[in-house]
């Protein structure tokens, strides 16, 4: 038997993780493609507000910050991004920024998802032209 370290099968949080690893949680959402893109564009300079310029940018989509938030913690839980603080600035109130990247599972999504919908758009420019 395989003991899994802090793994309680009375926990909700552990459950839930433990699912989601046994689960394919590759597939990704329209807006989650979104800010991946976004991120990927932006390198080194991902943070929050720089994700939700750069999709408004790109998009012209207003989109709220709380959305970005809530998709940037949800694509960190599902294992697509890392995150690292950066040193707290007078600026911003002593408060530091959340940088964010990619990790590679989240490029192989990416170019899943983009391999999926050419297929689906192949044949039908003439249709939607």
């Amino acid at each position: 038997m395989v003991r899994r370290p802090f793994f309680d099968s009375y926990c909700l949080l552990c459950q839930h993780l433990n699912f989601m690893a046994m689960t394919d949680v590759s597939t990704l959402g329209e807006f989650e493609q979104v800010v991946l893109l976004a991120i990927l564009r932006l390198a080194d300079e991902a943070y929050a507000v720089t994700v939700r310029d750069e999709i408004v940018r790109c998009t012209g989509r207003d989109v709220s910050r709380g959305s970005v938030y809530i998709t940037l913690d949800r694509l960190e839980t599902k294992g697509y991004l890392r995150s690292r603080l950066a040193d707290p600035t007078p600026e911003r109130g002593g408060r530091a920024k959340r940088y964010y990247a990619l990790r590679p599972r989240a490029v192989e999504a990416l170019r899943e998802s983009r391999r999926a919908l050419v297929a689906l758009w192949r044949g039908l420019e003439s249709v939607l032209a």
